[in-house]
């Protein structure tokens, strides 16, 4: 007998002893041999380890399991420390850039985004929030959730490896050119003038006009930073060139930064729910974003959320249960003992997340 994450569990695999609920009733009884449903069910009620018959291959997939990219470090405090040490960076480069330095620390970003790259199987797309973020500094902790989230969605899509530091690049220098802008009109707590907003849009022309001239930077790299605002239909800036035109990583990056631009406070806005947002991106995967990029980052951020404690629109907290593929925004959720399809009754939806 072997006890393993439900994670792990493989199809066909047999239970060695019964499956209990937290109620004690028996959900699997031993002997079950193992199915995609069973599966599905296991996680449905939060069941994180069973029993099985003894793998023949028990110390490789044990080895395997050890070696995996995805394993978590034991502690997480390298991956705020890391955070931290980008954050500081990108806090000295817009100082630099805005006093008119031409001088972009290349070799600085790379090592020190790879820092925490390594440490990216403690980010969640869902739940993560920066530590005591102050307002001033969204346009920093926006570029680097947008780069972790942009190197995970290219995994996610099957990326080759070679692709996915400088798309990790994308997400973090995506903004650069805001370096340039007044911040003035950057820290606004209102809304934009029309004049105020087309000098906002500069940035993205001021970015790849920084960044064209180092050759240590790909020109995919340079492309998102121009591109990173044009849309599928061509209703984009700065050029308003349509999807055939637009480079893969600005399609990527272009899904992460207006997802995390919807959900993180900013001067002029608060920040709306992740799954309201997330059913927006699904709207707008028709015509504005790339549809099938979109899908599968959908699919993935809401795969594992089964035992995430949220709040409801009408204020009350509970446990997601399960989630229906079909309706992947839209979970089952446990108030205080009653499930709730948020897919059946609509009137309700996730406010926010309250904790993985």
């Amino acid at each position: 007998m072997v006890n393993i994450p439900v994670s792990q569990l493989n199809f066909g695999e047999k239970l060695s002893d019964n499956v209990i609920t937290k109620y004690n009733n028996v959900l699997l009884p031993k002997g079950k041999i193992i199915n995609s449903r069973d599966k599905e069910i296991l996680k449905a009620f939060l069941i994180p380890m069973v029993a099985i018959e003894t793998r023949s291959t028990e110390a490789e997939a044990v080895q395997e399991d050890a070696s995996s990219s995805d394993t978590q470090p034991r502690s997480i405090l390298p991956f705020y420390d890391n955070y931290n040490k980008v954050l500081q960076l990108l806090r000295k480069v817009y100082a630099s850039i805005g006093n008119g330095s031409q001088a972009l620390p290349i070799l600085d970003i790379r090592n020190t985004l790879e820092g925490l790259i390594r440490y990216i199987g403690h980010y969640d797309v869902l739940s993560f929030n920066p530590k005591n973020m102050q307002l001033r500094d969204y346009i920093y902790h926006n570029s680097i959730m947008v780069s972790l989230t942009s190197y995970s969605l290219a995994r996610w899509n099957g990326f080759p490896p070679k692709d996915l530091m400088p798309i990790a690049l994308c997400g973090l220098l995506h903004d650069i050119g805001n370096s340039r802008i007044d911040p003035a009109i950057l820290n606004k707590p209102g809304k934009l003038t029309d004049d105020e907003a087309e000098e906002m849009k500069k940035h993205t022309v001021i970015g790849y006009n920084i960044l064209k001239e180092v050759p240590a930077i790909n020109n995919g790299v340079k492309l998102c930073v121009l591109q990173h605002h044009e849309r599928e239909d061509g209703s984009g800036y700065p050029l308003g060139v349509t999807g055939d035109k637009i480079h893969p990583y600005s399609k990527l990056v272009a899904i992460a930064d207006t997802f995390h631009a919807m959900t993180t406070d900013r001067f002029h806005k608060k920040k709306s729910s992740p799954y309201l947002v997330l059913e927006q991106l699904l709207n707008d995967s028709f015509g504005k974003l790339e549809p099938t990029m979109v899908q599968t980052f959908v699919n993935k951020v809401t795969a594992f959320h089964n035992g995430m404690l949220v709040m409801l629109n009408d204020h009350r907290t509970g446990e997601i249960v399960f989630t229906d593929r079909a309706n992947p925004t839209r979970p089952w959720v446990n108030v205080a003992g009653k499930i709730i399809n948020l897919a059946v009754d609509r009137s309700l939806y996730i406010k926010d997340v309250i904790q993985k």
